[in-house]
């Protein structure tokens, strides 16, 4: 069955490559993926493929039977939204949307996914169980289309024993894939401040309280205490904007700032939460002002399931070899499978896109971000075999 999916993936690799640029020359933004899911359904008919359009608007869910289909079920997940970049690449499959570019490789993900969906319905009579297949919208905005979808009971009828999904990285070389047990991702969350004080002529210091002053001592404070000072759990408190609104002579009235705040512990995640918030809002006072401090839930930690994972990093290294199979580091980046990774048993693993002698080595969410298409091969291929290796009984 490996060489069978490894011949398949090959034959169909142009294809497959086809799919990607028709996505990447036609992105949409997050929950706005109306003709890409379309496009998707589209070659869902012509592989004969059931499935289900509409879910969270334009999710889709797609089952391929095998045989004794009750028998176990795995989910296969890929994204499907884009981002608001104005893409700078020269390439025939450039962004014919202004101001939007698949630049985190959401189009690479659905690619793969429809390629490793052709080759296991062609298949899907060699293997016992169910791969149900889902394209979500909305990775990239919050509250996460995985966690709408979770919602609408994509991990029901039938629910999956597990659930695997593969993430584009330019940093690795094409030809590898990385993996890594346990905690793997960090929660995310936004950070929305209002810091309120006396606006006035700047000439007149009696007259105003600046909000300034009060906003970077607050952003002082919050560095040291959670950034400057060793934590006990891996910890990302940034500041990104601030904006206050008055001029050379003018002291505005309020000031904004806006960050994020990204830990590995859903404990120390709320602790930290009520710290800062306290801590804020008591300088404010003490300074004369007013902090209105919101944070708005974001994603969880994404953890991968150590069972699921071992199994899928043995099949890579079967597939591929050992030697093209990595260890991966824990990053405090966020991604919205971790919903599926709180509920069943996951494996989110990283495919190598880069090549550094074709000078394909720009980073995602940038203008210029770009893979070699070779890794199309390995992505439909190998979360093909991996699939069929995970509805195998542990």
């Amino acid at each position: 069955m490996k060489e069978k999916i490894k011949t398949a993936a090959k034959k169909y690799l142009s294809d497959t490559i086809g799919i990607r640029r028709h996505l990447h020359a036609h992105p949409e933004l997050s929950f706005e993926e109306y003709s890409t899911s379309d496009y998707i359904v589209s070659k869902l008919k012509q592989y004969n493929i059931p499935f289900t359009q509409g879910i969270v608007k334009t999710g889709i869910v797609a089952l391929i039977e095998g045989k004794n289909p009750s028998k176990r079920v795995v989910a296969l997940r890929a994204d499907m939204d884009a981002l608001p970049i104005t893409e700078t690449n020269d390439v025939v499959y450039k962004s014919k949307n202004p101001g939007v570019m698949h630049a985190c490789g959401h189009d690479v993900h659905s690619a793969a996914l429809l390629g490793a969906a052709k080759i296991l319905s062609e298949f899907k009579n060699e293997f016992e169980g169910t791969i149900k297949l889902i394209f979500q919208p909305g990775e990239e905005k919050l509250p996460g289309g995985a966690s709408l979808m979770i919602k609408e009971k994509v991990l029901e009828n039938p629910t999956p024993q597990s659930i695997l999904a593969q993430h584009v990285f330019p940093s690795m070389e094409v030809g590898k894939v990385g993996f890594r047990n346990g905690m793997y991702m960090a929660s995310t969350d936004e950070i929305y401040v209002t810091v309120k004080g006396k606006g006035g002529h700047a000439a007149m210091p009696n007259d105003y309280n600046n909000p300034l002053l009060i906003a970077s001592k607050i952003l002082l404070e919050l560095n040291r205490s959670f950034m400057q000072e060793p934590q006990k759990i891996p910890t990302v408190l940034a500041f990104g904007k601030i904006v206050g609104n008055g001029a050379t002579n003018v002291i505005p009235d309020d000031v904004q700032l806006e960050g994020t705040f990204r830990t590995m512990n859903e404990e120390w995640r709320k602790e930290v939460h009520i710290k800062m918030k306290n801590l804020a809002e008591t300088i404010a006072k003490d300074m004369g002002g007013i902090c209105d401090f919101k944070i708005l839930l974001g994603y969880p930690f994404l953890v991968n399931d150590e069972i699921t994972t071992n199994k899928a990093r043995a099949a890579a290294e079967e597939y591929l070899g050992k030697e093209n199979v990595e260890e991966l580091p824990m990053r405090m980046t966020a991604e919205d499978f971790s919903f599926y990774s709180q509920q069943i048993p996951s494996c989110f693993y990283r495919l190598g896109t880069g090549n550094k002698l074709k000078g394909i080595v720009n980073g995602v969410h940038t203008s210029n971000f770009d893979i070699d298409e070779q890794a199309l091969d390995i992505g439909a291929g190998l979360i093909a075999w991996l699939a069929i290796n995970e509805l195998k009984e542990k």
